[in-house]
């Protein structure tokens, strides 16, 4: 029988498409709980909240768990060594696809909370790779049209061409590969028309999970 797998759920768009790539379970504390602990940088409350609903997660009979939001993965460490059941990374996800496409300099688009954190510079330097980040004030902006849209499901034309635009500039910096690094930028990027292929965080993630159920 295939592994049973546990969904730790965040913001509700990037999690809906990551389950719907699954069909599991999921459990989702609300994304402003953890809102509250991220703008203050509190990790361990964090973790707390994914911990919680791991064990939910694991009473109904997960057998692992994966959670499809980059940004919360900065409390990775911790969960992992306190859960119940065992943990895919996302970010590790997205460095084993990158390695098997052969890239060495990749895009980190996400939350600012994720572009200037440790998740996927820590992950892919242990893939030799490297990983560059947009200007800030294109971290802010992308960070607002995150949370005043995405999340929010909301999807505008004017929002995809400045996704293109930083992921241009970032290409001009060298990059070869741009990471989706927040689970609902997939919904809005469209890969054809994108100035350099994209790593899809939240599918990558679902694809490793459904790869582990059924190893």
């Amino acid at each position: 029988m295939p592994k049973h797998i546990g969904i730790v759920g965040c913001s509700a768009e990037g999690a809906a498409l990551c389950y719907r790539t699954i069909c599991g379970s999921m459990h989702t504390h609300p994304l402003a709980e953890y809102m509250v602990h991220i703008r203050k940088g509190d990790w361990e409350k964090v973790a707390a909240l994914m911990l919680s609903s791991t064990k939910k997660l694991s009473t109904i009979g997960a057998q692992f768990a994966i959670c499809p939001d980059n940004t919360i993965h900065e409390a990775f460490e911790i969960v992992k060594a306190q859960s119940p059941i065992p943990w895919l990374h996302i970010a590790e996800a997205v460095a084993e696809k990158a390695c098997t496409e052969n890239y060495k300099q990749l895009a980190i688009l996400g939350t600012k909370y994720l572009m200037t954190g440790p998740v996927y510079p820590d992950t892919l330097k242990k893939f030799d790779m490297v990983g560059q980040i947009p200007a800030e004030n294109d971290r802010n902006h992308i960070d607002d049209i995150i949370f005043k849209e995405l999340v929010n499901g909301v999807f505008t034309e004017k929002s995809r061409l400045y996704f293109n635009e930083v992921i241009a500039k970032l290409k001009a910096r060298g990059c070869d590969a741009a990471i989706l690094g927040c689970t609902e930028i997939p919904l809005l990027v469209d890969p054809d028309d994108c100035p350099l292929p994209v790593l899809d965080s939240t599918r990558l993630l679902a694809r490793a999970a459904i790869k582990e159920a059924l190893a």
